[in-house]
């Protein structure tokens, strides 16, 4: 089941967050096997994963970046040793904001919602966004 970002949670992690942290939201993704873009799409059919990577990303990036978004980390999920049963995911991606404020502000913008929500609408099956603070490990 798709679940998306909505005003209820962004007001709850807000309220649960350090507004003077950076966080690191830590991306779960499984794609479709066709991207999935609305009737009258003049866009090429891909795959989700296509259509995530040379899509949605580099809107992304041109709406983040200035904002000192930072991805940091990406990879591709070979196995999972603990989950839920038929629990399943393509890729994972860790991506630094320098606040939730900034996240916030993003997710919310109409440049986002225009130019690259879109596409991860049309490439994601399923996802999870996991916000996230660096916790400091005595020595």
């Amino acid at each position: 089941m798709f679940v998306d970002i909505d005003n209820a949670s962004l007001e709850m992690a807000g309220s649960g967050l350090p507004g003077d942290q950076p966080i690191f939201m830590l991306n779960l993704l499984r794609y479709r096997d066709e991207a999935l873009y609305p009737d009258k799409s003049e866009l090429a059919a891909c795959s989700g994963r296509e259509a995530y990577y040379a899509r949605y990303v580099p809107a992304f990036r041109k709406v983040a970046l200035p904002l000192g978004v930072t991805p940091t980390w990406l990879g591709s999920v070979g196995a999972l040793l603990v989950a839920a049963q038929g629990e399943a995911w393509h890729d994972a991606a860790i991506v630094r904001y320098p606040d939730f404020a900034t996240f916030r502000a993003i997710v919310s913008s109409s440049d986002y919602r225009r130019e690259a929500e879109p596409h991860r609408f049309a490439a994601l099956a399923d996802w999870r966004l996991i916000a996230t603070t660096e916790v400091q490990v005595p020595a």
